[in-house]
């Protein structure tokens, strides 16, 4: 059955709530003092620039603790090379909270060639370098600095996809979990209202941070499993392999769960009355065992994953098949001498409870002490509105699932429209036209499980791969209905779709394509195939391409009937792992055969965590189980060869023609280069006065030493005897 939770807003509020709401919450001791604060209950630490806007994580952590009473203020972007930006606002009463920020620190500093950016988004004037790599990690050790006795929380996406043993793409190994390297008391993931909620009350009425380990969404450090546990045996791949088949020394199954006879029992509660011992039950056995809320799986440990990629995806997998809030059990991976333990996710928002997230007082717009600076980030989003969270796609190149789960999370309609009267009313220089009515994707607003049971039991990585589920609800009337009154709010002359369309679930609903492609798209609309190849697909958990041709149709169709020239623009990713040499010489041929010249092309990116992440490392499936026979996965490592795969979606570029055509030749494929409707790339050209067609040149191939040719008609030439002194006038020409 499905697991409730307590009201985000039930909470009783900190007696400091008699301070009011702040206009901002303050970055200075002169604001604290403006707001009569003589300290901060609770101290946020990030690496963006503060903007005070609900697409802004900090904005949404900070505003939510002030909601339930706390005096909450925020550290943006400080010197990392000595605690004191830390100590500006004094010592907090109850913790800090530190977050990279919106992005990964490591992604947002490099690209996915590995080169350092020239700028940073989420900075004013998007000057770089305002963050440290790893920033989680630092700040955390800034602020032990500064206050070695503040309790420390770490969040956000960053410490999300690492609260695991984890693959680093920078350094090329697999690290520890970011509990661990950050010396934070307790890592936050997912989106943390519920789990700060909790702990801030708890923290408040005096509970130590000690007792504090049993918050859905958190992850904490302990030297053992507690007593009384059932442990999940999942540290090995497989195994073993047919239980029945083995026997101990002394005769029977040593796998087999047997009752305690009532002679142990008594000896076992003579030895000890409060203690239970703990059950330790093989993978392959645990769903015929008994089991209760307090059961645990154990994960290979790090110093295994880190030596056996193998490992490695098998402890993907299973983190993986843990995400459902309802039926997922706690994760325990060793870490030397200490236990990681990963408690379940958090329960989703019910639809009052995120309308109260976005309701809460938000300025929209950036901190006032940044003056005049442009904050790129903020300009792209300050007139977008994002109607959900959530995404059951299961993309294994993506992180939100790891982020946000799988479970969407909608927004009232209600909600929403109020959001576009305050960017109406708010944000200045507003000229009628919202940029965005998404989020992860655009249509899967309330798109969830038909049925509550069945949700709560299902461990499928994805709704909608293979094939959309029987028991998913595709019916997008409820966006549709959503966009015709939000094009009737005065004041709002266009609003564009930009958010990533899922397309597959699109095609189940005509009357949605046909209200998109009428009123919401600008000329061109973003889809994302991907890739044309099934087995690249495949591993990308994607739809094939008959579905993208399905929607092409559909778009081009209602586009004729609205009187429009609109046009789609596919993304595709290059080097992702599966992806062979062939693979991306075929999409090339798609691409120029459509009519196609992409020039925003994403290179595979290996974020932690990931499904396809761990492919990159392991060279193992992990949409499958795993064994140590298995085939091994192609995979795009070598840099030469994920900017060769770049060069195939771009093969419009000339830069990239004389990389193409050495790739096809060393193929065998030559027959792709030229000139003709069907080849790739042109055939180079020859520079000077000796290029093919023009007088003076010289064949290379047949040419004697010394003795030129002869000229025939037409600027052509006859290779078939060389020109003498002789016959030079004699001979005819042909």
């Amino acid at each position: 059955m499905p697991v409730q939770a307590p009201d985000l807003f039930s909470y009783p509020k900190y007696w400091a709530e008699c301070y009011g709401t702040a206009p901002y919450l303050p970055m200075s001791r002169a604001e604290m003092d403006e707001l009569g604060w003589d300290s901060c209950d609770i101290i946020i630490v990030t690496g963006d620039a503060y903007v005070d806007h609900p697409s802004f994580g900090m904005a949404v952590v900070g505003r939510f603790m002030e909601s339930q009473g706390f005096r909450v203020g925020i550290i943006a972007q400080p010197d990392w090379t000595c605690p004191n930006d830390f100590m500006k606002l004094g010592k907090p009463n109850l913790f800090f909270g530190v977050a990279a920020g919106n992005m990964d620190s490591m992604i947002n500093r490099y690209t996915a060639d590995l080169k350092v950016r020239s700028d940073d988004a989420y900075t004013p004037d998007g000057e770089p370098g305002k963050r440290p790599d790893r920033a989680v990690t630092v700040y955390s050790q800034r602020c032990r600095q500064a206050y070695k006795d503040v309790p420390i929380y770490i969040g956000g996406i960053e410490a999300s996809l690492r609260r695991i043993a984890q693959y680093d793409y920078w350094t090329d190994e697999v690290r520890r979990s970011v509990l661990i390297d950050s010396g934070a008391d307790m890592l936050i993931y997912g989106n943390a209202e519920r789990a700060m909620a909790e702990l801030a009350h708890r923290v408040a009425t005096g509970e130590s941070i000690d007792t504090i380990d049993n918050i859905r969404g958190t992850v904490v450090i302990k030297s053992a499993t507690p007593t009384g546990w059932t442990e999940i045996d999942s540290s090995r791949i497989d195994w073993p392999r047919d239980v029945s088949s083995l026997e101990d020394a002394y005769g029977g199954n040593p796998y087999e769960w047997k009752e305690e006879s009532e002679c142990d029992k008594k000896k076992s509660e003579a030895a000890d009355e409060d203690v239970q011992a703990i059950r330790i039950i093989p993978l392959p056995l645990h769903r015929k065992a008994e089991l209760d809320e307090k059961t645990c799986i154990r994960l290979p440990s790090f110093e295994k994953v880190n030596k056996d990629p193998a490992l490695y995806a098998h402890a993907s997998r299973v983190l993986h098949q843990e995400a459902n809030p309802h039926n997922a059990r706690v994760l325990v991976q060793k870490h030397g001498n200490r236990e990681v333990w990963v408690n379940p996710p958090p329960i989703p928002l019910e639809t009052p409870e995120i309308d109260g997230v976005f309701a809460l007082h938000y300025q929209r717009r950036p901190h006032p002490s940044y003056g005049d600076a442009r904050i790129p980030a903020y300009d792209m989003i300050k007139t977008s509105v994002n109607i959900m969270r959530g995404c059951f796609g299961g993309c294994t190149f993506c992180s939100i699932t790891e982020h946000e789960g799988r479970v969407i999370q909608s927004r009232s309609q209600e909600s929403v429209l109020q959001e576009l009267e305050d960017i109406r009313d708010k944000v200045p220089g507003f000229t009628g036209q919202i940029s965005d009515l998404g989020g992860p994707t655009a249509n899967m607003y309330f798109l969830n499980c038909k049925s509550a049971e069945i949700q709560a039991s299902c461990r499928r990585l994805s709704c909608v791969f293979p094939g959309i589920c029987k028991n998913l609800e595709t019916s997008h009337k409820p966006t549709t209905e959503l966009y015709r009154a939000a094009r009737k709010v005065p004041g709002i002359k266009k609003i564009a779709i930009a958010s990533g369309l899922r397309y597959d679930l699109a095609v189940e609903d005509p009357e949605y394509v046909k209200e998109l492609v009428t009123h919401h798209v600008g000329g061109y609309l973003k889809i994302a195939p991907e890739h044309t190849e099934k087995g690249t697909l495949d591993l990308m958990m994607k739809p094939g391409m008959g579905t993208y041709d399905n929607f092409k149709k559909m778009f081009e169709k209602y586009s004729r009937e609205a009187g429009k020239k609109q046009y789609l623009i596919p993304y595709f990713i290059a080097a992702h792992p599966g992806s062979t040499d062939e693979d991306m010489m075929n999409l090339g041929l798609w691409l120029k055969k459509n009519g196609f010249r992409v020039d925003q092309v994403q290179t595979f990116y290996p974020s932690p965590m990931s499904l396809a992440t761990a492919m990159y490392h392991s060279g193992r499936n992990p949409l499958k189980k795993l064994s140590y026979k298995d085939g091994r996965l192609f995979i795009p490592r070598e840099m030469n060869q994920r900017r060769l795969h770049k060069a195939f979606l771009r093969n419009h570029d000339t830069r990239h023609h004389d990389t193409i055509r050495e790739a096809l030749r060393t193929m065998g494929r030559e027959d792709l280069i030229g000139d003709k409707p069907h080849q790739l790339v042109p055939a180079p050209e020859r520079k000077g006065r000796h290029a093919p067609g023009r007088q003076g040149h010289r064949p290379p191939a047949k040419k004697a030493a010394g003795k030129p040719y002869q000229k025939a008609r037409g600027g052509q030439w006859d290779n078939r005897k060389p020109v003498t002194p002789k016959n030079k006038k004699k001979r005819p020409v042909r």
